[in-house]
């Protein structure tokens, strides 16, 4: 209906314009939103305070014009001038009940879009280093990507979700070796673990897979292990060059060991990560390898780009990127003095393969604390000869565990924190899911496992799975009643649906495309979820204030169609953010909500 209120103010500004009352250089932006109370009608539009600054005359004055400007419809039943300026639309009955029709026709496909042209989007989420399983802070990033993609798919994008894999670099390399310490001490040997080394029994659980198909063959003895190698921080070393020595030990000892150590721990972390995120209805179109842009040209492609540009230079030794004459604030290290390429290369060579395949946007998704990434990541793009504007990089804040008053840790190096899968288990997919993206995604979250585990009013996903399960269980007991329901007959009495709660409801299940694409336009998951708690309530109210199943069969059609209109649109609303739409709930009968 916005589309159909846009082509009726720029009819009008064109007729005046063809008049000579209106003298516009460019067509002006029309701006059209609902309005916050019925007073005031279904939509305003601010375009007459927006002309008259260019055209030089009073809000009012435009407004009148544009109204008398206006062609008739059968939608709008009439148009007023309200405050300074604003133009207001009154629907029609007709047109504001024509949306239940629209629902049962196109069911979970309402509310789709398609885009003509630049609907290519890639976006990458998660991407966490596979040193580790993915902890509760990992999960927030996972639903609210997930959501997104589905989000921008149901407004016409082609969407391609990415997972950057970390599988190349300094990290890995101390996973590897911490890996291996723990094999040595089930092999017997007395080690004393670094402190900057990857702790946690998921460490333990690998090195004993590797003992088991290796038996003693990679055992070294501990003076050969730590020969040479600098004290570590509790001894008054550093912590990161006696990790980084331990490696290069590592290496040298074990020769062709070192890659089956670094393979094992690699495979058993990512096969337990993609599982994890499968079991959180988190998929991917590709599992991109950092490893792959080592081993063909891209990154030395991509270095050649910049120098060639002329924003490459040596000091020290070492190649930088003179990322500050981008607006950056400090430049980058793209390759080391001992001519290893920096993590920093890799990202630059990841962002010109995106484009290199066509995307038409490349979506970012990382955590807060890689704020510093955005004016990198933006100064690569326009070195590179790219539009800045094709890249957004979305910051998810931290999500906080809470169980009862305790605040749960996640900090993978040490070990200690609450996995995915444990939460996944404790409190179920569909729970995780909402409340990881029930705020906005760069808002701090404290996510109540005690709440999410709740049968009560106060568990928002409970309580939007219930208004679908209601409606189910009406449908369901039709028959038990010797009550059918027919589509039809609904639709030619929906006339019937007159009272305050049922308009409230047809104007909310109207809602439901603009909510998405206001979603999808300002890359964000919550609107959806806030729309979807405000839906549910409106359909128990409407439920516990009217009853369905009754004698007269225009209005119980009517109203069937109603119910059933807002059941496939809880559904599609619950399917976009990665929760299911339970038929049946335990609860479902009892009249408590």
């Amino acid at each position: 209906m916005i589309g159909h209120i846009q082509e009726l103010i720029e009819n009008a500004l064109e007729h005046l314009a063809a008049k000579g009352e209106f003298n516009l250089a460019e067509p002006p932006t029309i701006n059209i939103e609902r309005t916050r109370s019925k007073e005031h009608g279904d939509y305003a539009s601010n375009v007459a305070l927006a002309l008259a600054k260019p055209l030089k005359m009073k809000p009012r004055d435009i407004a009148e014009k544009i109204i008398g400007a206006l062609t008739e419809t059968s939608h709008v039943e009439k148009v007023e001038i309200a405050g300074p300026g604003f133009i207001n639309f009154y629907l029609t009955d007709a047109c504001r009940l024509q949306v239940l029709k629209r629902i049962l026709k196109l069911k979970h496909e309402f509310g789709n879009k398609k885009l003509d042209s630049d609907n290519q989007i890639t976006v990458e989420f998660v991407s966490a280093n596979p040193t580790g399983p993915l902890h509760v802070g990992h999960g927030r990033g996972a639903a609210f990507g997930s959501s997104l993609c589905n989000i921008l798919k149901k407004v016409g994008y082609e969407v391609h979700a990415e997972y950057y894999v970390n599988d190349h670099g300094r990290q890995m390399d101390i996973l590897a070796t911490s890996v291996w310490l723990r094999y040595l001490e089930l092999c017997g040997e007395s080690i004393t673990f670094p402190a900057n080394g990857y702790k946690g029994e998921y460490i333990v659980s690998i090195a004993r897979k590797i003992r088991q198909k290796f038996g003693d063959d990679l055992r070294f003895s501990k003076a050969e292990v730590f020969a040479q190698v600098s004290p570590d921080e509790p001894a008054g070393g550093d912590k990161e060059k006696h990790i980084d020595e331990l490696v290069m030990n590592a290496k040298d000892i074990l020769g062709k060991g070192y890659n089956k150590i670094f393979k094992t721990a690699m495979k058993n972390i990512l096969t337990g990560i993609k599982n994890d995120l499968e079991d959180f209805n988190v998929y991917y179109d590709q599992w991109f390898s950092e490893k792959s842009l080592h081993e063909d040209d891209t990154i030395d492609r991509a270095l050649a780009k910049l120098e060639a540009g002329g924003h490459l230079y040596k000091k020290e030794g070492a190649l930088w990127f003179n990322a500050t004459h981008f607006g950056d604030e400090k430049d980058r290290v793209v390759m080391r003095e001992n001519g290893i390429k920096t993590y920093f290369a890799s990202d630059v060579a990841y962002l010109m393969n995106k484009f290199e395949r066509g995307f038409d946007k490349s979506v970012y998704v990382f955590g807060a604390d890689h704020h510093g990434y955005i004016p990198r990541l933006k100064a690569a793009t326009k070195a590179l000869g790219f539009d800045a504007d094709k890249i957004e990089i979305l910051l998810v804040q931290f999500a906080h565990l809470f169980k009862g008053k305790e605040k749960l840790q996640m900090s993978t190096r040490s070990g200690e924190f609450v996995t995915l899968k444990e939460l996944v288990s404790e409190v179920g997919c569909d729970a995780a899911r909402f409340f990881y993206v029930m705020r906005s995604h760069d808002q701090h979250l404290d996510f109540d496992m005690d709440l999410a585990k709740s049968q009560s009013n106060d568990n928002p996903v409970y309580y939007i799975q219930y208004a679908h399960a209601r409606i189910c269980s009406i449908m369901r007991k039709l028959e038990e009643q010797n009550m059918t329901h027919n589509i039809e007959i609904g639709h030619v009495s929906v006339e019937l649906l007159v009272e305050e709660q049922e308009l409230d409801l047809i104007k909310a299940l109207s809602q439901y495309p603009e909510t998405v694409e206001k979603a999808a336009a300002n890359f964000s998951a919550h609107p959806v979820a806030n729309y979807l708690r405000e839906l549910a309530q409106l359909f128990h109210s409407y439920y516990n204030a009217h009853q369905v199943q009754i004698d007269n069969e225009n209005l119980r059609n009517a109203r069937l169609n109603l119910c059933l209109a807002t059941r496939y649109v809880l559904a599609d609303g619950l399917a976009l953010l990665g929760s299911s739409a339970p038929k049946e709930m335990r609860s479902e009968d009892k009249k408590t909500v």
